[in-house]
């Protein structure tokens, strides 16, 4: 019998302890395509982190519980000179303290702790859209992608060190679902490579790590999905993968 799982969300006040990990780390690639990623995403007012799922984030930009235009573009402005300007979390909680008073926005969890997740959730996952751009501008010359585990972490997930070293080519279905972030506060990456880096690094390509579907309950009606073992609800896709267009037409509807 499939055990379901009970899981609240990082960004509106369900998991807050899960997020003590370090906070979001430089990233070794130009940040052209994660702002060109994030500016293109339609605002989508939400009042829950489960409206938006999985690819739909890809098109939408969301901050739960955000219902306004103004309210919206002021995070998504925030967001966007984080990464074109480098700025730090704690000048991003600068701007969230100014756009909460300016707009008397009520939110869950506590101040730290939510701008903390706004801040990575956006800025790690339009890395990685962007990231994946890159790859597949290269996999001609080089068709390796391997996931790296990133140590010493406070608080590593056992399946995400255990994937640390798989080495697949680029088009395995499996970084369809496994592709970093993993999670809530994740910090795995991917490094692309070619046979010379291989034999440097003393790699072999792997089997791909077997996939346990498992049950988890998400959000205030507990609606009930199905994830890979080890992967946060909502975060087994690839970011950057663009939802549907009947999906992306109905969010272009929803947008404010």
């Amino acid at each position: 019998m499939t055990k379901r799982h009970f899981v609240g969300c990082a960004c509106c006040g369900g998991i807050e302890t899960s997020l003590h990990a370090v906070d979001v780390e430089g990233f070794n690639v130009k940040p052209m395509e994660a702002i060109a990623f994030l500016r293109d995403k339609l605002r989508v007012p939400t009042a829950t982190w489960t409206d938006i799922w999985q690819e739909m984030h890809s098109a939408a930009f969301v901050v739960a519980g955000a219902q306004s235009d103004a309210l919206l573009k002021d995070f998504q402005d925030a967001v966007l000179k984080a990464i074109e300007q480098g700025t730090t979390l704690e000048e991003f909680r600068k701007d969230f303290d100014r756009i909460v008073a300016d707009h008397g926005w009520s939110y869950n969890g506590s101040r730290n702790w939510r701008s903390r997740v706004i801040f990575q959730t956006n800025l790690r996952m339009a890395y990685a859209a962007g990231r994946w751009q890159q790859i597949e501008r290269v996999k001609r010359t080089r068709p390796y992608l391997r996931y790296v585990h990133l140590d010493p972490q406070r608080h590593p997930r056992p399946l995400h060190r255990s994937w640390h070293n798989t080495v697949l080519p680029v088009d395995h279905p499996w970084w369809q679902t496994h592709f970093p972030p993993n999670g809530w506060s994740c910090h795995c990456s991917v490094q692309s490579l070619n046979e010379r880096d291989l034999v440097r690094y003393k790699l072999t390509v792997t089997e791909a790590p077997p996939i346990n579907w498992v049950e988890r309950m998400v959000g205030a009606s507990r609606r009930v999905i199905r994830v890979p073992e080890g992967i946060d609800p909502g975060f087994a896709y690839r970011p950057g993968t663009p939802p549907a267009d009947a999906i992306r037409q109905g969010l272009a509807d929803r947008a404010v």
